[in-house]
């Protein structure tokens, strides 16, 4: 009972923090839905991506949701938390009746809570300026499918927030960050990719994350490849970043 409660406790002031951050909220959600407006701005709305079967700005909506995604789970959850480590919040918080496993999933939950304004925003962008259409339950999947991918990222960003120290984190997170969103087709289509760097990007998790939506605009259920490869990683990261949570608690 305890732990449930220190978590919702925890949860809910992770959200508060991030929702009155500033740069956090513009860089999460302002940015990614003028990227897309630039983007998708150059190309006319029937030109189609090629080996999509999407025309360029439904498939530019697509990645740039799930960058905007990326983007709130991943860097807000990285830095906050290797700051937390220096001020020694952390360690406080260990003093309460939160466990390690508590800790983790709290830090993820409330980083994908915080991502759903990025998807929200650049779904409305898109439908507004770029006459972007589909049914119903097409948008309530594509909400859906992206902000539970999120969870994915968000566990990575706790991992590297107990990797990295308070000073490397940054270039730590910004590396992989844009690594991840560039090799794995956010911001420009994996088929315009060299054969060798397609093979690359099919395996990394961004690619299977873009992935989800792209299927569920073409009217198809996401595919159950691309949903494997994001439940392994995620298991990857969560079981990563609760290993080095542990570890960071002995070296306390």
């Amino acid at each position: 009972m305890l732990n449930s409660l220190a978590s919702r406790g925890l949860v809910k002031l992770e959200i508060i923090r991030a929702l009155r951050n500033r740069k956090f909220l513009f860089f999460s959600v302002i940015y990614p839905s003028v990227l897309f407006l630039i983007v998708a701005g150059t190309r006319g709305g029937a030109d189609e991506v090629p080996g999509s079967g999407l025309p360029v700005p439904a498939f530019m909506m697509v990645s740039m949701a799930s960058f905007g995604a990326l983007t709130a789970v991943l860097m807000g959850n990285s830095e906050r938390i290797a700051k937390e480590r220096e001020s020694g919040w952390v360690r406080q918080l260990r003093l309460t009746a939160l466990p390690g496993r508590g800790y983790v999933l709290a830090k993820t939950a409330s980083a994908a809570v915080v991502s759903l304004p990025s998807i929200v925003v650049v779904f409305a962008v898109a439908a507004v300026f770029k006459d972007v259409r589909f049914d119903a339950w097409q948008w309530l999947a594509l909400t859906g499918a992206i902000w539970a991918g999120s969870l994915c990222f968000a566990a990575l960003g706790v991992a590297i927030g107990y990797l990295a120290s308070g000073d490397a984190v940054r270039p730590v997170t910004m590396i992989i960050y844009f690594g991840l969103s560039l090799l794995g087709g956010l911001w420009m289509p994996s088929t315009t990719f060299p054969e060798w760097l397609r093979d690359i990007a099919a395996w990394l998790p961004t690619h299977a994350y873009a992935a989800l939506g792209q299927a569920i605009e073409l009217g198809d259920a996401p595919h159950a490849e691309d949903v494997a490869l994001l439940v392994a990683y995620f298991v990857l990261f969560a079981g990563g970043a609760a290993w080095l949570y542990r570890k960071d608690t002995l070296k306390a």
